[in-house]
């Protein structure tokens, strides 16, 4: 008995990963890509996971799709969105239940407009294309987004001359049909790479623009679904450049992240509203090493924040890279390298549903750009929160509740000072099963549920380490 506790907490002590193996989604001779960061190629609802790229595999680029039903277990095949000789090119997708909506760039006109399609039956069909901008010059860059039955849809135009201008365009009936275009930017500099993001009639746009002299991040906002909106925001303000900025938004809480060299090289930073974009607070550097960081994409689901980007710190090939906060942004995780190969990993986009974190990124290690995916099953903490702000006494791990507990418990504990908290959940062989909290923490007292619907009754134990102190307790589920 005395050999297995030993064993249990020597293996207890040990640091798990959750994240999977990588998991290749195309598989042929041509190149497949994804979307620069402004947009989105994944999005995640429940079980189902919606994948978007480009692929020549058929002589040029057409859009291709796939989905998984299983949060990202296995995956269906590939579904052709687009026929027709010319490119197409750079997707962004957005679900809303069981409606999935695409945009894309086409050049089938003659100059690049941009296209629209979507499903009503979570990607098992799909309607037909529906052109969204008609005028002699190009559009280019989509990012969509979608709440309810309102799509938001940003992209720059050249139609106003030799520089490019933000537009927008909604739908308030589900992509059935669509508005007129709204020029969102009127200056004589260059605007591009616009992301927009929803969060009930709310929406929220970011893009670079040089009216400054350099590449500066700007934000503009609408109260009302798109109807009218506010002046310019500029989030940036240094002498160096700053762009492929992406948005996203969850309540009040209003996320960018961008790409910035005012440190030399490339790093990437962040920035957030805590009032819904009215006001906003410092910048914050995400990223600290010699190498370049490059093309960062944001998700945020409650006050999880999840961020990917591609990163040359481990040599000459870029890597893809994840940090998260689990505070609203106020403080982040350690960062995570997702990718390990001598190939280049590029333009990565991240998506979050229920407790699972999903990425996808193009991947040259087969020799041609594939797509490829990841996944953290338990990586979105859904349910930690701040219960007490007050200084403790000292630190604790207090026992669940209720104990014996089917399918969901509670775990409180108390910080006497800011730490970072890693609250851990293992069988009773030692085995980690799911990480709760991994993140820095202030003072204070917080409370986190773990829902164990996915496993067998039996006992388990949670441990708690921040800083010098650990902790760990037995639980029972019982079902």
């Amino acid at each position: 008995m005395k050999t297995f506790i030993i064993s249990f907490f020597m293996i207890l002590s040990q640091t798990f990963a959750q994240w999977q193996p990588d998991l290749r989604l195309t598989n042929n001779s041509a190149g497949s890509g994804t979307s620069f960061n402004n947009a989105w190629c994944i999005a995640a609802n429940s079980n189902f996971v919606h994948v978007v790229w480009y692929d020549e595999r058929d002589g040029n680029f057409e859009i291709y799709y796939t989905r998984s039903t299983l949060a990202g277990i296995s995956w269906e095949a590939d579904i052709r969105l687009t026929i027709n000789s010319a490119l197409s090119a750079y997707p962004s997708v957005a679900v809303s239940g069981s409606v999935v909506h695409v945009v894309w760039y086409d050049e089938r006109d003659g100059n690049s407009e941009i296209y629209f399609k979507r499903s009503t039956n979570g990607g098992v069909s799909w309607g037909a294309d529906i052109r969204l901008t008609n005028n002699p010059a190009n559009s280019g860059s989509p990012s969509v987004s979608v709440s309810g039955s309102a799509v938001h849809v940003v992209w720059v135009d050249y139609r106003d001359g030799a520089n490019g201008e933000i537009y927008y365009k909604r739908s308030t009936n589900g992509g059935v049909s669509w508005g007129a275009d709204t020029r969102l930017t009127s200056n004589s500099s260059n605007s591009s790479s616009p992301s927009v993001s929803v969060s009930g009639s709310v929406v929220h746009v970011v893009w670079m623009d040089t009216r400054d002299g350099n590449y500066e991040i700007y934000y503009k906002r609408s109260p009302d679904d798109g109807i009218s909106w506010g002046s310019d925001t500029r989030l940036t303000n240094n002498s160096a450049t700053s762009f492929s900025p992406s948005v996203s938004v969850s309540g009040q809480f209003v996320h960018a992240v961008w790409r910035d060299n005012r440190d030399g090289n490339d790093e990437i930073y962040y920035k957030r509203s805590t009032n819904g974009g009215v006001s906003w607070g410092s910048d914050l550097r995400l990223t600290i090493n010699a190498a370049a960081s490059w093309y960062p994409s944001v998700t945020v689901s409650g006050q999880a924040v999840h961020v990917v980007w591609s990163d040359y710190r481990d040599g000459s090939n870029p890597e893809i890279y994840y940090t998260r906060s689990t505070n609203g942004g106020l403080y982040w995780g350690a960062d995570i390298r997702l990718t390990n190969n001598s190939a280049s990993s590029f333009n990565p986009s991240v998506s979050v549903s229920g407790s699972a974190v999903h990425v996808v990124w193009q991947d040259e290690r087969d020799g041609n750009f594939e797509i490829y995916y990841k996944r953290d099953p338990t990586g979105n903490p859904v349910g930690i929160i701040n219960i007490n702000s007050e200084i403790p006494e000292k630190f604790v791990l207090l026992q669940n509740y209720p104990n014996p507990f089917n399918p969901a418990t509670k775990i409180r504990f108390a910080l006497l000072k800011s730490s970072i908290a890693k609250l851990v959940v293992y069988d009773i062989l030692g085995r980690e099963m799911e990480t709760i909290v991994n993140e820095r923490l202030n003072a204070g007292t917080y409370e986190a549920d773990w829902n164990a619907v996915n496993y067998p009754s039996g006992i388990y134990y949670y441990k708690l380490k921040a800083g010098e102190y650990t902790d760990t307790k037995k639980m029972i589920l019982v079902k």
